[in-house]
C-alpha cells in the first residue's frame, strides 16, 4: 500500500476542494437544479451527488486503496484510512440561494479523524487542519479580489455568562427531549446565535464563537469538523461527553466551557 505523509493528504484534500469548489458554485443558483426529496425527507440536488461523484473519481484515481463514506453512495473499501465526505453541507441552503453551505472532506485513519477540509465558496472562504499541522482559514484579503490564510485559535472566554453559543434548531433539541435543559443554558449566556451546520464549528475554531452543539448529526457532518476544532485548541465531543465524532451528535469548546455546559445538556 503506498504510504502519504500528512502533509501530502492534505495538499491533496485542498486540490480537490478546488475543483469541488468549481463544480458547486457553477449548479449554485442554476435554473436546472434538480432537487429531489431523500427518504428521511431531506433534499439532495444534483449538485450534492454530482460533487460527491467528482470526490470519487479522484479518490478512485490518486487513493485507490483508501475506503471511503459519502452522504450520496455511502461506503466503498474497508480501508483503515478512509475518507468521509460530506458534498454539500447545508443543502437546504443551497437549494434556496443562501450562501452557507460547505464541502467536507476529511480523512479518518483507525476511526481518528486526523485532516479536515470545510470548503465554503460562496463565502469565499476554506478552513483546514491536520493533526499536528495547526488550523488555518482562507479568507477575502484587504484588496479586492485576493485571499489570505492565516491561522485560527479558539476563545479563552471561561464563563457562561460571557460566552456565545451557537445552538442549531431547536425543534432538534425538543425532539431529543433536551429542550428545557438547552434553554436554561441560552440563558446563562452572554450571546446565543443558530449559525447552522459546519459554519457554527468554523466560527468557533475561528474563536468568534465559543461553543457549539447540535442534537443529531451523521459521521459525514462532523469528520471534517473535528481536526479544525481540535487543531486550534478546542474539544469536540458527543452531547455526553465521549471524544470525537462516533457519538451521533455534538458538542465543541473551546475547552474550558466543556464542564459548565455538559450538564445542561444532559439533563
Amino acid at each position: 500500500m503506498a504510504e502519504y505523509t500528512l502533509q501530502q493528504d492534505l495538499d491533496f484534500a485542498l486540490a480537490l476542494a478546488d475543483q469541488v469548489d468549481a463544480f458547486t458554485l457553477a449548479r449554485y443558483g442554476a435554473n436546472d437544479l434538480n432537487v429531489e426529496t431523500k427518504p428521511d425527507m431531506t433534499p439532495v440536488s444534483d449538485a450534492d451527488r454530482g460533487a460527491e461523484q467528482l470526490i470519487l473519481a479522484a479518490l478512485a484515481e490518486h487513493r485507490p486503496q483508501d475506503s471511503v463514506l459519502g452522504e450520496e453512495f455511502g461506503v466503498h473499501g474497508s480501508s483503515s484510512r478512509r475518507w468521509v465526505i460530506d458534498p454539500i453541507d447545508g443543502t437546504k441552503n443551497f437549494v434556496r440561494r443562501v450562501p452557507v453551505w460547505a464541502t467536507l472532506i476529511a480523512l479518518l485513519v483507525d476511526d481518528e479523524p486526523v485532516l479536515g477540509v470545510i470548503s465554503a465558496p460562496a463565502m469565499t472562504r476554506r478552513w483546514h487542519a491536520a493533526t499536528g499541522l495547526g488550523a488555518f482559514v482562507t479568507e477575502p484579503g484587504t484588496q479586492v479580489g485576493t485571499t489570505a490564510t492565516r491561522a485560527i485559535q479558539v476563545s479563552k472566554v471561561g464563563q457562561l455568562a460571557d460566552a456565545s453559543l451557537s445552538y442549531a434548531s431547536l425543534n432538534g433539541w425538543k425532539e431529543a427531549g433536551k429542550l428545557d435543559g438547552l434553554l436554561e443554558l441560552l440563558e446563562a449566556a452572554w450571546r446565543t446565535r443558530g449559525y447552522g451546520d459546519f459554519l457554527s464549528y468554523a466560527l468557533l475554531a475561528e474563536g468568534a464563537v465559543d461553543a457549539a452543539f447540535e442534537p443529531e448529526l451523521e459521521l459525514y457532518d462532523m469528520a471534517a469538523l473535528v481536526p479544525v476544532v481540535r487543531e486550534a485548541g478546542g474539544r469536540f465531543t458527543s452531547v455526553a461527553g465521549a471524544e470525537g465524532c462516533h457519538g451521533g451528535n455534538a458538542l465543541a469548546t473551546n475547552g474550558l466551557l466543556h464542564p459548565a455546559i455538559l450538564p445542561y445538556l444532559n439533563r
